[in-house]
């Protein structure tokens, strides 16, 4: 497997390249962070970027991601231009050589935590998903009409009473932790302004979603194909309804359903075993035997669930997620590819939502995206990598 780090660049990013190289991680994940969402990225603009990290002695590995505008989620107005700008991005990624771009289609809000900084046993912090914030942030803070039917008697009782116990700092923070899932978006939103994207989604339920889904991938797909790319959907995190909003990407059946809307090896699934992980449903290792020729990407981190559908990001080894099983699923298809004589058989993977750990606790990294929690995590995944591929 080739062992990635994902970087967000000069303008965003305090860790740098010549730091990522000591952790072992020979690719980069990296997206244009600074061009607005349906925006063309301008072939000087990845080729300036590439030479940056080519420079650094690293291949950019993945895309991630190329955005998908909200016009297109929603199938508002006329989209043509929108649909031609991502697919020139698309040929001009791949002109530059690069041909694997992850991406996600999750309405308004990408990946949705409560608290940035949980404390973990023996020390150190993690992103964390309690249900009853995000309750009392629906119902009390945002005032969403029925969000108490997709939550527990039990979450709700406990919502309310945290909201009356609350202040302005605590409800700040969490409308600021909830936001923390856009780090290159950039739209970031007060109560008045969420509630006016959410009223842009009115009427629109799981399968007029999937309806502009296929669209998409009617649109990309056969780019993507005459390109030599790679798409590869990432899940929905959490793998739930969010806001009230649709998401389409949480189980074993979504992805089938993707994969079979446009039948193509370029129509690929990003495996994220914390995003699918934290859905009591899936089993990790099934879904990544089930769908294996078409995994372009992997995310390989664990998550620990309470049964009132909270969770945290566990480490690497350490969470409900069978982690070698899933390691040796992805080897073994590495090697079905090999046998084929493919070029591309060896799957990018990169370690995800370390925890903060000594140094890094002060530095200021994106949440989830610290320096020494993913090295440790890369490095035990190297551990399981290479144990599994010597048998």
């Amino acid at each position: 497997m080739e062992e990635c780090w994902r970087w967000y660049g000069p303008e965003f990013d305090r860790i740098t390249l010549p730091e990522i190289a000591q952790t072992g991680a020979t690719g980069i994940v990296h997206a244009l962070h600074e061009i607005p969402y349906g925006e063309i990225w301008t072939r000087e603009a990845i080729a300036a970027r590439k030479a940056q990290i080519e420079r650094a002695g690293f291949r950019w590995s993945v895309v991630e991601s190329l955005p998908i505008h909200e016009r297109i989620k929603r199938d508002d107005g006329d989209l043509s231009g929108l649909f031609a700008n991502y697919r020139q991005s698309m040929a001009n990624l791949a002109a530059e050589g690069v041909t694997t771009i992850c991406y996600n289609f999750m309405p308004v809000l990408d990946w949705t935590r409560t608290d940035l900084q949980a404390p973990v046993a023996r020390g150190g912090s993690c992103l964390r998903f309690e249900a009853y914030r995000m309750a009392a942030f629906e119902i009390h803070m945002l005032g969403r009409e029925g969000a108490e039917d997709d939550y527990s008697p039990e979450v709700c009782a406990r919502a309310k009473t945290w909201f009356e116990a609350s202040g302005e700092a605590e409800r700040n923070a969490l409308l600021h932790a909830i936001m923390s899932g856009l780090p290159g978006a950039f739209d970031r939103y007060d109560i008045a302004g969420l509630k006016a994207q959410l009223a842009l989604y009115d009427g629109i339920g799981r399968e007029e979603i999937r309806r502009n889904y296929k669209r998409f991938l009617e649109e990309v797909i056969p780019a993507a194909e005459e390109l030599g790319m790679r798409l590869c959907v990432h899940p929905d995190d959490p793998p739930r309804n969010i806001l009230g909003l649709p998401r389409v990407v949480s189980n074993a059946e979504d992805i089938a359903w993707i994969l079979q809307a446009v039948e193509s090896l370029a129509n690929g699934l990003t495996l994220c075993t914390g995003s699918l992980g934290a859905n009591p449903v899936n089993d990790l290792p099934a879904i990544a035997e089930r769908f294996a020729p078409r995994i372009h990407f992997a995310h390989l981190r664990n998550v620990k669930k309470d049964p009132d559908g909270s969770f945290e990001e566990a480490a690497h080894l350490a969470g409900d997620t069978d982690m070698i099983a899933v390691v040796k699923v992805l080897i073994a298809e590495e090697a079905r590819r090999k046998a084929e004589g493919r070029a591309d058989a060896a799957i990018p993977m990169r370690p995800d939502h370390g925890h903060e750990l000594l140094a890094d606790v002060g530095r200021g990294t994106f949440p989830g995206y610290p320096l020494i929690g993913r090295m440790r995590g890369l490095a035990e995944l190297r551990g399981v990598v290479m144990a599994v591929s010597h048998g």
